[in-house]
């Protein structure tokens, strides 16, 4: 299969998510991530990829019957989910909660680090890909892989900045141990597609832990915030998107970030506008 046009065509009609599922399907790095002009990532296909790389795209034009849509996908993966909802698609049940211990430094309710951490204390998962400060002070956020509780906890909080999982992917098979991984919609169903595909990593990547997508937000988004801070597009570093008033209210809150000299600067996110549907 020639999947170097069927890639190209998701890219130039707007609906490649930056994922990098196909770029860690491909052999010899054929396909790259790249931030594009309007600031997220996209599939950057450096030759002719003869090989199965589309069939992991989330938005492949062309899919095999058996994944044809979610609904396909589901019934080979929740299997124990006996409830179906014509909206919301096969569950086991629905809770409402937070937790006690992560909700004070978690975006929202902690749920997500909880539940995490519980399962790693419990020992059904070793390792946990989620996203986390970055390495390099340009790219601020990248998926990384913890393995330890502490580690777990360090990546409590949302990020609205364009992540790919590309690199993380291409580990998973050399670690020791289950897996549990966190992303939004469009990269778990990446993540179940590659696990249709190989046998290994359906066995390796035990959990996947869903967050509900907010709209994803571009490189330009966290700029012009630290812009409306006073600090420079070009200075700014380790951004931070739901920076809570424990006193208010949920939706009172700010965005902050540190400049060159690593003093912090915040806004209060009511004061710049309608920035979610926008």
């Amino acid at each position: 299969m020639n999947s170097s046009a069927m890639i190209q065509a998701v890219v130039e009609n707007d609906m490649c998510i930056g994922c990098g599922a196909c770029a860690a399907k491909s052999k010899n790095n054929a396909i790259k991530m790249r931030i594009n002009d309007y600031g997220f990532y996209v599939a950057d296909v450096k030759e002719d990829v003869f090989d199965d790389s589309i069939k992991v795209c989330p938005f492949n034009p062309n899919p095999d019957e058996q994944v044809r849509t979610e609904n396909e996908i589901a019934a080979l993966f929740l299997i124990e989910a006996d409830n179906n909802n014509r909206k919301i698609g096969r569950y086991i049940n629905t809770y409402a909660g937070h937790s006690v211990e992560h909700r004070l430094t978690s975006s929202s309710g902690g749920i997500a680090t909880y539940t995490l951490s519980e399962l790693m204390r419990r020992g059904e998962i070793q390792h946990v890909i989620s996203v986390k400060t970055a390495s390099s002070a340009s790219t601020h956020y990248e998926y990384v892989i913890s393995s330890s509780i502490e580690q777990v906890g360090q990546a409590a909080k949302t990020k609205y900045y364009p992540v790919t999982m590309a690199e993380v992917l291409r580990k998973i098979q050399h670690l020791d141990g289950k897996v549990a991984i966190v992303g939004v919609a469009c990269f778990i169903k990446a993540i179940r597609l590659m696990q249709v595909q190989d046998p290994e990593i359906r066995d390796k990547v035990a959990f996947l832990i869903g967050i509900i997508c907010g709209g994803v937000k571009s490189t330009f988004f966290a700029e012009y915030l630290a812009s409306k801070t006073g600090v420079s597009a070009s200075e700014f570093s380790q951004p931070e998107f739901r920076i809570k008033e424990h006193s208010s209210s949920a939706s009172d809150y700010s965005y902050g970030c540190l400049d060159a000299k690593n003093e912090k600067h915040t806004v209060k996110m009511r004061s710049v506008g309608d920035m979610w549907g926008t």
